[in-house]
């Protein structure tokens, strides 16, 4: 999990002590709800683990919303680098 959020954060820095940026927000809300929804393809019946994912796809969402209004260029690649559908 920590290799995995270093290298995220790695893969999505603006520059070498950028940690907080939304470009990194949005990698590390990809992964976390990745994790969960393999999670989920477990255990089935985990209602509370839902609101946790719930939260993360809307803010992930609104996080993406802001990008794309704020830098178009690096929403594209965001998008492209995550693998997400837009």
């Amino acid at each position: 999990m920590i290799k995995k959020k270093k290298d995220t954060i790695k893969s999505l820095a603006l520059h070498s002590k950028d940690v907080g940026s939304a470009e990194i927000q949005i990698g590390l809300l990809t992964d976390k709800i990745t994790k969960l929804s393999e999670h989920f393809k477990k255990y089935k019946k985990d209602k509370h683990s839902t609101l946790g994912l719930n939260k993360s796809v809307n803010k992930r969402k609104k996080l993406l919303a802001y990008l794309k209004k704020k830098n178009t260029e690096s929403y594209q690649k965001v998008i492209k680098q995550l693998n997400l559908r837009k």
